[in-house]
């Protein structure tokens, strides 16, 4: 079984497939059909899993990720981009692609994600609040205002009272996530999932003002898709009975 492939965020590779035209029916002797899907950074470790799921109910399927912040793909597709499927973590950059291209089979809302303090393993500078991230001396990340952990992150602080001024804006919440993990920053606002899926390597630390930034992720069929079928089957697959226990243990909210 071979794993799904990963693409570079800004640059989707679409595999040569001898496939029928508009993406229907079975592939052609020797030839290999690719399921081209955009998802938002977050989703990584999950569809990920779910990929591979994929590739081994459906022989002679590829399946090709890109991952990045959900306006970035929102404005890929939108700027002429080719994908079956669109999963974002705003509704805001659904509803661009739905507004710019035209989505099918939904958009549906398969999970929700709220944020996290992540800190080092050992919590260094002893950050126990979202308070304590604008005291002398913290050096925090944030995800960009444009993007969705970015929004969140706004809104959280906000209802805090905190005002914080991070030493850097981070283009999605894998980048927040990633100077925690090195060591260059005291603390991130990231989701509770990316804190999972780093393991042991950094803590997670719940707050109060979490539960008043509640991100939708709505999920699609981008119009004009290539592989239609695919896409459809794979939005079966996400929020069938099977995909619904992979982002529960990611720890996904399911709605």
């Amino acid at each position: 079984m071979r794993l799904s492939r990963l693409v570079a965020p800004l640059c989707v590779a679409v595999a040569a497939c001898a496939c029928a035209p508009g993406g229907g029916g079975p592939p052609a002797a020797g030839g290999e059909r690719t399921l081209t899907v955009f998802a938002a950074a977050s989703l990584t470790e999950v569809f990920g899993e779910l990929g591979a799921r994929f590739e081994a109910e459906h022989p002679g399927t590829a399946v090709e990720f890109s991952f990045a912040g959900s306006p970035a793909l929102a404005a890929q597709l939108a700027q002429g981009a080719s994908a079956d499927v669109f999963a974002a973590a705003d509704t805001a950059s659904m509803d661009l692609v739905a507004d710019a291209v035209g989505v099918s089979r939904g958009p549906v809302v398969f999970a929700r994600n709220t944020l996290r303090i992540a800190v080092p393993a050992d919590n260094p500078a002893g950050i126990g609040s979202l308070g304590d991230l604008a005291a002398d001396g913290v050096d925090v990340a944030l995800c960009a205002a444009q993007v969705p952990c970015g929004a969140a992150s706004r809104a959280v602080l906000d209802a805090a009272g905190a005002e914080v001024e991070p030493v850097s804006w981070e283009e999605d919440v894998k980048a927040a996530l990633a100077r925690v993990r090195l060591g260059e920053v005291d603390a991130a606002l990231v989701y509770r999932t990316d804190v999972a899926a780093a393991g042991s390597a950094v803590r997670g630390l719940d707050f109060p003002e979490a539960a008043q930034a509640v991100n939708d992720y709505p999920i699609a069929v981008v119009d004009g898709a290539s592989e239609a079928d695919l896409a459809e089957a794979w939005i079966t697959l996400v929020t069938s009975p099977e995909g619904e226990k992979i982002l529960d243990d990611a720890g996904f909210d399911l709605p």
